[in-house]
């Protein structure tokens, strides 16, 4: 049996709408992949440094054993609006151009290494602007998680295990354990934080451990070192106080589904790093949804997510940046899912007014 048939099948129960969302904040939530860095890697030391990524594209695979499945993933995603492309150029009449670039949160130098065209629009660019600009600074960061500890600790006396029947109490420290990690050292952590400490392939932690940045955070970097200003369009306050306001069942019910994931989270991520590649940034839900059916049967609390961690902020982040695209110049650096999409950032900013032309080469 192909493993294709072995997710679409027998497998699948232990896929759900909750774990694939938080998966997805590899690309939509920005501090959950960087903020925790230093608590995934003192967790997870005992990781070799040189792990190697053993994650496979699923979509290729599915190429190959499901062909007209295949083809319909692919011209579902050929239908979403602004999401066959990572850079857009950025136009109206009276200020220079600025470009719109979709980022993956990764360290991954399939990632990190800016296709040229993106390359060009960045060294051209006077502004460089990314989702915070908080997290380049550790003890801001951190001085803005004290001010509020309710959104990444429980104050009070709630625990995880209060929200855990005794099957997903099992399956969640069996989980945790083949981490390196025990539940009773995370049960006052806001179930989230541990997902998004556990949702990352063991090369991508080791690659954290040796000191890469991901692609965003290198970004920033060489805008200040070549004296470009550099904005951030949300807070980190603001990113958690987003995922805190969904309900604490869908937290925790993603946590134990995340957990339970194992390896499989590497072939998840590949075929995301694969599809980003291929600048293919409408195909990632399609895929997703094929690839795991029962992802289509929370519609619910699909929504509630897509609401509240893609399309609000999509908002905020479309309001916040047209000062910038009025004064011209600006790298606009987001998470690749922020652009795709009726509600995306690019058909936002054509909404607005502007001329969004996708950039291939």
């Amino acid at each position: 049996m192909t493993r294709i048939a072995q997710i679409s099948s027998a497998a699948v129960d232990r896929w759900s709408g909750v774990a694939l969302r938080l998966i997805a904040l590899i690309n939509t939530l920005f501090v959950a992949m960087v903020l925790l860095t230093a608590l995934a890697v003192s967790a997870r030391a005992e990781q070799p440094a040189s792990a190697a990524c053993t994650g496979e594209n699923l979509l290729a695979e599915l190429a190959e054993t499901e062909p007209e499945t295949h083809a319909r993933v692919l011209a579902e995603g050929a239908d979403v609006i602004h999401g066959d492309a990572i850079l857009y150029r950025i136009e109206r009449d009276g200020v220079a151009p600025s470009f719109l670039f979709g980022t993956m949160h990764m360290t991954d130098p399939r990632v990190t290494e800016l296709p040229p065209f993106a390359e060009a629009a960045f060294t051209a660019a006077n502004t460089v602007v990314i989702e915070t600009t908080e997290i380049l600074d550790p003890s801001k960061a951190q001085m803005a998680l004290m001010s509020r500890p309710e959104l990444t600790m429980f104050t009070g006396d709630e625990r995880i295990s209060d929200y855990l029947s005794d099957a997903d109490r099992a399956r969640l420290q069996e989980g945790l354990s083949e981490r390196g990690l025990q539940l009773a050292l995370v049960d006052r952590m806001k179930p989230w934080l541990v997902a998004a400490m556990v949702a990352l392939p063991e090369c991508e932690t080791a690659r954290k451990q040796a000191g890469l940045e991901i692609l965003d955070i290198a970004l920033a970097r060489r805008a200040e070192a070549s004296g470009k200003d550099l904005v951030g369009l949300e807070t980190v306050i603001e990113q958690l106080e987003a995922m805190a306001s969904l309900p604490m069942e869908f937290h925790v019910s993603g946590l134990v589904e995340t957990v339970a994931l194992g390896e499989r989270i590497d072939d998840v991520i590949e075929t995301m790093i694969a599809l980003y590649e291929d600048g293919r940034t409408g195909t990632v839900w399609p895929t997703l949804r094929v690839l795991t059916p029962e992802a289509t049967g929370d519609e619910g609390g699909y929504a509630a997510f897509e609401r509240t961690m893609i399309t609000s902020r999509n908002r905020t982040m479309a309001e916040r940046v047209t000062p910038l695209l009025e004064q011209g110049g600006a790298f606009v650096a987001v998470g690749a899912l922020h652009l795709p999409g009726e509600e995306g950032l690019a058909k936002l900013l054509e909404d607005a007014g502007y001329t969004v032309t996708p950039v291939y080469e």
